[in-house]
């Protein structure tokens, strides 16, 4: 996204002045790293980046970003690292398909059972 030298000017105005007003740290998002430079090299305090450039004290990525999480859009300086969408697609596709099936929950498999002789109990006490 082009922004102006004069949009960016008042972006490091407003670094400054949030340092001033005794941030303790800065986090910058998607600023050309050559602002982000610029600020890290004014402020006392740590910038941090994501998707600002390397000029900075530390990085963040969302973890939703780095593992392939979210598809409908990526942003530019996010880097996928895996595909986990397409898994979890998948994965609740085959859940949905077992549930309508009736596969899943098999009864056996995957829920806990009363005590032998606690369900006639149970039955007794609900119909006092």
């Amino acid at each position: 996204m082009a922004r102006s030298s004069h949009d960016l000017s008042l972006f490091v105005e407003d670094a400054l002045a949030v340092e001033a007003a005794g941030a303790k740290m800065l986090l910058v998002e998607g600023v050309p790293p050559e602002v982000t430079n610029y600020i890290w090299k004014k402020l006392e305090i740590p910038v941090m980046s994501i998707g600002a450039g390397p000029h900075c004290d530390g990085q963040l990525l969302i973890v939703s970003d780095l593992i392939g999480q979210f598809q409908a859009f990526t942003p530019k300086f996010v880097k996928k690292y895996c595909n986990v969408a397409e898994v979890i697609t998948n994965a609740m596709k085959k859940y949905v398909s077992e549930v309508k099936e009736t596969i899943f929950p098999d009864e056996d498999k995957y829920c806990y059972h009363m005590v032998e002789g606690e369900e006639d109990k149970f039955i007794a006490l609900m119909e006092k």
